[in-house]
């Protein structure tokens, strides 16, 4: 009898697309996308002495709120990637969201870190979060152990 050899390579599950990998892609793009735009194109600069916020109003008036959506969008969308249905729950694709999440975890709170004394005012998006930036560095992590907890 011959013995059937195993293909260590092929993908042992599933499609690549399924709707809720499409779903955490557009959280995660959703969550970018608002935190940028509230950066560079509502809120107000303050390096310029009296200036006022532009784009929509109620943008504007939720301030500091729009890091909590847009980085919750982001956060949201990679927990949901991690489901066992999407591709980066199964196989290869758990261990590259876990590394990758630990890693931009501890490159965001040790940027801040480096940083904090003299030049964060010149890093986009670290200037506004201040403190914040432990949470968003922390709460990386956290998704990354989300991913680890799909690890077989």
């Amino acid at each position: 009898m011959r013995q059937k050899v195993k293909d260590e390579l092929a993908d042992p599950r599933g499609p690549v697309v399924t709707p809720r990998s499409v779903v955490a892609l557009l959280m995660v793009l959703a969550g970018v996308a608002w935190v940028l735009f509230y950066y560079f194109g509502v809120r107000a600069d303050p390096t310029v002495v009296g200036s006022e916020p532009s784009g929509p109003a109620w943008m504007a008036d939720l301030v500091r709120w729009n890091y909590v959506i847009g980085f919750g969008l982001l956060f949201l969308g990679l927990a949901v990637s991690a489901h066992p249905s999407t591709p980066m729950g199964r196989g290869r694709g758990v261990v590259g969201g876990m590394l990758g999440c630990f890693l931009v975890g501890l490159v965001w709170i040790c940027t801040y870190y480096i940083f904090a004394n003299d030049k964060l005012d010149s890093i986009p998006v670290f200037n506004d979060l201040a403190q914040s930036n432990l949470f968003v560095g922390i709460a990386f992590m956290g998704v990354g152990f989300i991913f680890a907890t799909r690890w077989e």
